[in-house]
């Protein structure tokens, strides 16, 4: 496994992440015992960093990767955690909380739920439109301090806040969804991050499986995100799988899987970009990791992205209600 280093202040970790969203129903039913086999087979293949969030499953993730991770030696790993997302009852999404009592009371919940004395990297889910940025970074500096987190992380804000962000302590990297399909941190924040010495995690890499190449137009499970997203609606799906058959021809060339071509193409775009894969079984875990032995020239970059060219996609990333709570839309 290559390591790749989250920023001028961050830690070293896998060149690629596991994302552990899906394995707490967000896109369907997951398999606890599947789940957990793979989150074992993607620390025996080198994966250090794992990432999840308080209100995946409602706290359900966390604990189910803190059942995974009993006892493996805590210098093998490292877990990302999102915070600040709040849930209903039913599963509903209700806003943000980012004040700084909240930042102390949910990383406390963290801790326990993960079965750990410190999170590597804590970062808001969100941007809290309520609290200023420095006041919500600088409760999480306090816990750095007290030796409770690590890092500091960031999940999809602009420049700006960034900027307001970086300036009250430093930050190891910016979550934020980036792919073939989804490339409008190109146009200020990824310039900024690197101005900054900050790194990327990047996830939907594969858009929520609709540019793995194992997609296809059907009925989806009650509960599952993908539901609601616009790039998965009628004629967008449709059109999105266009786009798809043609990233297969490059795939094809290469004798690589559509998924490994897509994920290549992230990695490719610099060594300050860690992919976050969503594997909720070993064996698209096993597809992901073929990934990191890929290597793209100019000419297989600019075939990709002929294929899939840039601002393609039909459909935006969320409904519009959440592209609405997005600062990085902004």
């Amino acid at each position: 496994m290559q390591i790749r280093q989250l920023g001028k202040t961050g830690p070293q970790v896998s060149a690629l992440g596991l994302g552990a969203m899906g394995m707490s129903g967000m896109y369907g039913p997951a398999d606890r015992r599947e789940s957990i086999a793979t989150i074992h087979a993607a620390l025996d293949a080198g994966i250090t960093l794992i990432d999840t969030g308080d209100f995946y499953g409602m706290g359900h993730n966390e604990m189910l990767i803190g059942e995974a991770l009993k006892g493996v030696p805590r210098d093998k790993f490292q877990v990302s955690v999102k915070f600040g997302a709040l849930r209903d009852p039913k599963g509903g999404w209700t806003g943000y909380d980012a004040r700084p009592a909240a930042v102390k009371s949910f990383l406390a919940y963290s801790l326990q739920r993960l079965g750990l004395n410190h999170i590597d990297i804590y970062r808001p889910a969100r941007l809290d439109s309520k609290v200023p940025i420095e006041d919500t970074v600088g409760a999480i500096a306090e816990m750095v301090k007290a030796g409770y987190v690590r890092h500091i992380g960031l999940s999809e804000v602009g420049a700006g806040t960034i900027r307001r962000a970086a300036a009250v302590h430093p930050i190891s990297d910016l979550q934020i969804e980036y792919s073939l399909i989804s490339r409008g941190i190109e146009a200020s924040i990824l310039p900024a991050v690197r101005e900054l010495g900050i790194g990327v995690t990047a996830y939907g890499v594969l858009s929520r499986g609709l540019i793995s190449g194992h997609w296809q137009k059907q009925a989806l499970a009650p509960g599952d995100f993908r539901g609601h997203s616009p790039r998965f609606q009628g004629e967008n799906v449709d059109a999105n799988l266009v786009l798809v058959e043609a990233l297969r021809k490059v795939a094809d060339a290469k004798s690589i899987s559509v998924a490994q071509v897509a994920i290549a193409w992230v990695a490719a775009q610099g060594p300050d970009i860690v992919p976050l894969v969503g594997a909720r079984r070993r064996d698209r875990l096993a597809e992901a990791l073929g990934a990191v032995r890929v290597t793209l020239s100019p000419v297989d970059i600019a075939a990709i992205e002929r294929a899939v060219p840039k601002g393609a996609a039909a459909g935006a990333r969320y409904p519009a209600p959440a592209m609405a709570d997005l600062d990085s839309e902004k």
